[in-house]
């Protein structure tokens, strides 16, 4: 006869992970339980034992096996009468086939495990490609209490809540592994699970991880809805928080005693937040001693700056100015000021030895062509060369500067100032740069690692954008102008407009939407090679967007 709890003691541990250390996630998880020695139960993020997104690493029969091992000696461990734990896992079948799971763990045993129904297959996921789907399943009776345990995307669509609830499920517990899109955190609590709620009339607890997985970030925010749809809980955006919360029953249902309401931030501390933290994370976790970059005296690279110098700490940043006969006073002034204000180290390398070098060794070949583009790109892998020359001597990642504006037309050089190993802009628009650069000079994040404001002076926001590698020269001079450009490109990137459509909406010129359409679509090559960079958007160039690089439709 199991005795029926009407009171339970629940911790939300909103944790980051190490995605296939699993030796590291099991010890992480254990420094949780053991801070919380007379709780019920404990609750972990989705596939938290091995990590998540695992992509093919979980094709890997050694890694299922060990995370069935560790597993095991984590069940185990809970024959010392204290907390449950519902952990997040991968299990092969005998078929061979694998599943996302959670396992409830608790009186030395795995009491049940419940495998992942819905299996998301767009955007940045793909887990049609390496799990099973599981079937709906049962409810967990667990201490006298009828759990339903959706995970994930089992919450994001209505068919497996609804079946928990037609099982007579008592409280739905869902854990995630969401990452961070622009206003989702309120998506998520509003709309997606307070649905859920409203449709079952059950209380839940949504879990998110945080923290940064190569082009994914994290930003935990989860909370807990009661069963009138009112908000009992809401943990920390960007935090690793572990929250007690504690429960009753009455004769109708279980309700969560009010906790704290964080207020999560508002846009665009969250952007840059995710910014911060994604790069914070690739850096420490691949064990670079710090970043080099390439500082121009423009926005892109004095922001992109100022996020190491928040991510590391400035002694992790090395700035490098690369002038050449083009760059003008101005943009070294900016360059030199922006080091001082943000506290990180500067050097100065003329590239002009090289340019000269580089024009006497193609003299013969190009003799009977004019000066084009082409002496421009050399400039820019010139530079390009050098940064990873200090990056190969010394240690420090390289990190690229290009905004998703210019990535999208392809106005980057491939080999040039698109080399490097992570990129912090890669999904921001030039307006977003411009409205982060604003911001980061008014406030100092809550994440930093560099509490100094402003970090650079304000002619660098205000003055025109240009690569100088050619006299008085914009990018305006070959482009729209960054507001008209960012609304053509937000419709054919994020909502797969057409030309015809952009026009409706905006009335901009026919001929220069088609323009800036065929400039997208002959620049995936280059995209293709481009470094990674933390994801902002529901259509980022990387997971997100999967386009051929060869290929001839357009719509303009």
């Amino acid at each position: 006869m199991i005795d029926r709890a009407d009171t339970l003691t629940i911790v939300l541990s909103q944790m980051t992970q190490a995605v296939g250390d699993l030796a590291a996630n099991a010890d992480a998880m254990r420094a949780v339980r053991a801070r919380h020695g007379q709780a019920d139960l404990i609750l972990y993020p989705e596939l938290q034992l091995i990590g998540y997104p695992p992509e093919d690493l979980v094709l890997k029969p050694a890694l299922a096996t060990r995370a069935a091992a560790l597993l095991a000696e984590l069940a185990a461990e809970t024959a010392d009468g204290g907390p449950a734990m519902l952990v997040g896992s991968v299990e092969r079948d005998a078929d061979g086939k694998l599943y996302n799971i959670v396992a409830l763990l608790d009186g030395g045993r795995v009491i049940a495990t419940r495998r992942k129904h819905e299996l998301p297959n767009y955007g940045t996921f793909d887990e049609k490609r390496v799990f099973a789907p599981g079937p709906l399943p049962d409810i967990v009776e667990w201490r006298g209490v009828k759990l339903g345990l959706p995970i994930c995307e089992d919450g994001w669509l209505p068919t497996v809540c609804r079946h928990l609830a037609a099982q007579g499920a008592e409280l739905l517990i869902s854990v995630n592994g969401s990452p961070y899109e622009i206003d989702k955190d309120e998506r998520r609590l509003s709309q997606v699970f307070a649905a859920r709620v409203a449709e079952t009339g059950l209380p839940l607890i949504f879990l998110n991880r945080i923290g940064g997985q190569d082009e994914l970030v994290f930003d935990g925010c989860s909370f807990v809805l009661n069963g009138d749809g009112s908000t009992a809980h809401r943990l920390t955006d960007w935090e690793a928080e572990e929250r007690v919360t504690r429960w009753t029953k009455d004769a109708a249902s279980w309700r969560c005693d009010v906790g704290a309401i964080a207020e999560w931030e508002a846009r665009p501390a969250d952007i840059y937040s995710a910014m911060i933290l994604s790069l914070r994370d690739y850096v420490e976790r691949n064990r670079f001693p710090g970043v080099v970059l390439g500082l121009s005296g423009g926005i892109d690279s004095a922001l992109c700056a100022a996020i190491a110098a928040d991510a590391l700490g400035p002694d992790k940043v090395w700035c490098v100015m690369l002038p050449s006969r083009f760059t003008s006073h101005e943009s070294l002034a900016d360059a030199e000021g922006c080091a001082k204000m943000i506290g990180c180290r500067l050097d100065t390398i003329p590239i002009a030895p090289a340019v000269e070098a580089f024009d006497a060794m193609l003299a013969g070949s190009f003799a009977d062509r004019d000066v084009d583009i082409t002496e421009e790109n050399v400039q820019s892998r010139i530079r390009g060369v050098t940064l990873m020359a200090l990056s190969n001597k010394f240690g420090p990642m390289l990190l690229t500067t290009g905004n998703k504006s210019e990535m999208s037309v392809g106005y980057a050089t491939i080999y040039g100032d698109m080399a490097g190993g992570y990129n912090p802009l890669k999904d921001a628009y030039k307006m977003t740069v411009f409205a982060l650069a604003k911001w980061r000079n008014d406030n100092v994040p809550r994440l930093s690692r560099n509490r100094r404001a402003p970090v650079m002076p304000d002619t660098i926001i205000t003055k025109p954008p240009s690569a100088e590698l050619r006299p008085d020269q914009t990018d305006q001079d070959s482009l729209p102008p960054y507001e008209d450009l960012d609304r053509m490109l937000h419709m054919l990137v994020e909502e797969e407009a057409s030309v015809d459509d952009v026009v409706a909406r905006h009335g901009f010129d026919r001929d220069a939407v088609a323009r800036i359409e065929r400039l997208l679509a002959i620049a995936e090559y280059k995209r293709r090679q481009a470094p990674p960079g933390v994801k902002l958007s529901t259509r980022n160039f990387g997971r997100d967007r999967r386009y051929p690089i060869t290929h001839g439709f357009r719509t303009g």
